[in-house]
Order: C-alpha cells, then sequence, then structure tokens
C-alpha cells in the first residue's frame, strides 16, 4: 500500500467522523467502508490495498472539471457515474482536497434530506 492512498483514506474516515449524525459499516461487503448520514451514503472508502480509492457524491458540473482537472479523478465506483466520483492518490490530490470533497459530498446529501430528518434538527 502507498502512503499518499493511506493519507487519503484515513483523511476521508477522519473528516467522515466528525461530521454530524454519521454512521458507518460494511453494509455492502467487507472491502467498503460506507458513511452515511440519515442513511444516506455520503461516502465509500475501499480496502484494497491495490485500489486506495474514496467515492464521494459530487454535483455533476463540478465532477466533470474534477476529472478534468486530476488524472486520478474519475467517475464514481459503485453508484451513478454522474452524480459521484471517487478520487485516488496521485498529483495534486491534498488532504485539502480530500477534506472538501467529503465535507461537500455530506452536504450534498443533507441539503437532499427532509428538514426534519437533517443532524441537528430534531
Amino acid at each position: 500500500m502507498s502512503a499518499a492512498g493511506d493519507r487519503l483514506q484515513d483523511t476521508a474516515r477522519q473528516v467522515a467522523l466528525a461530521l454530524s449524525g454519521v454512521s458507518h459499516g460494511r453494509p455492502f461487503t467487507p472491502a467498503l467502508d460506507v458513511y452515511k448520514v440519515a442513511g444516506k451514503v455520503f461516502l465509500i472508502v475501499t480496502d484494497d490495498p491495490d485500489e486506495q480509492i474514496i467515492t464521494v457524491k459530487c454535483e455533476p458540473e463540478h465532477a466533470r472539471a474534477q476529472e478534468r482537472g486530476y488524472a486520478t479523478i474519475t467517475q464514481g465506483r459503485y453508484l451513478d457515474k454522474r452524480h459521484w466520483i471517487s478520487l485516488g492518490p496521485g498529483p495534486g490530490v491534498t488532504e485539502r482536497l480530500v477534506t472538501d470533497a467529503v465535507e461537500h459530498s455530506y452536504d450534498l446529501v443533507v441539503e437532499g434530506l427532509p428538514r426534519g430528518d437533517r443532524p441537528g434538527t430534531r
């Protein structure tokens, strides 16, 4: 495993767990660490040492721009490729970029929830 991939995934996990109302588990397969808010997925972290990626929700226009700007940002694995991107370690993929991607994904999911289901509104 590359240190860069470990850092990318560790950063994503730490950011996700610091957000309000987050739960995580492995509902699909033991190799996918899934993070949810109010039962809705906003982050998937792989446990495959040969493919150290995270997958996050992203607005379609922003997703396409990210894919053009970074060689290791691709259409999302496992989910709708229009609304999800996968980030792998590579040039320009910094901890700040990962943090922003996870927080943005969380915000998109929370915005789509009914007001009563949003963290902090109960």
